[in-house]
């Protein structure tokens, strides 16, 4: 479920020692109920992520339609990702976390991990719109256990990056965050603990 932006900003995160550029876009409560120490799992879920048919057809043509785009009109390009438009967030990190393992590597979506700490992880992407970082908390819940949340942080490409981000906004809030939210809660209730 959609939370106020004060969820993230509210909690003394290592993010924000490292994004004073971006901005916050979202901020979700993640259906992951689970212990202190759950973090990993969730993490490991998130890289692993590789079955679309978890997803409602719905989910599925709307990023084909965003892929196929992308590869029409450059968007997506090499020299527009991380390491070419944009220098990764890593080269921010602060020694201790830059001497730490950074996180798992995807399987299948285009991010990259940043660092891992024991109570939150960072990914990165970028194309030529947007330079955006994924940022999973695990936070205390309301029944005394913890769960995930999610922080999306933005940093537009110029114009074009700021009226992509406005575009699609309605699309990120109706459809693709509740049918992950959905899926993220199927395939967590099935993992083992």
């Amino acid at each position: 479920m959609p939370l106020p932006k004060t969820a993230h900003t509210s909690l003394p995160w290592r993010i924000h020692e490292l994004t004073d550029d971006f901005e916050l876009e979202d901020v979700w409560a993640l259906p992951t109920p689970g212990g202190p120490d759950d973090l990993p799992r969730l993490v490991q879920l998130i890289a692993a992520h590789n079955d679309p048919s978890q997803f409602s057809p719905s989910y599925r043509i709307l990023f084909a339609i965003r892929w196929k785009l992308g590869a029409l009109l450059g968007w997506d390009k090499q020299d527009t990702g991380i390491a070419g438009r944009v220098p990764s967030l890593r080269d921010r990190l602060p020694a201790d976390l830059r001497d730490a393992p950074p996180g798992p590597e995807f399987q299948s979506l285009p991010f990259h991990s940043v660092y891992q700490t024991h109570d939150e992880w960072a990914a990165e992407i970028a194309n030529s719109t947007v330079h955006s970082i994924m940022h999973i908390g695990w936070v205390p819940n309301e029944t005394g256990g913890y769960r995930g949340q999610m922080a999306v942080l933005v940093k537009p490409n110029g114009l074009f990056g700021r009226l992509y981000m406005a575009a699609i906004l309605p699309l990120r809030r109706l459809l693709v965050y509740p049918a992950l939210m959905r899926a993220m809660a199927r395939t967590w209730q099935t993992l083992p603990t």
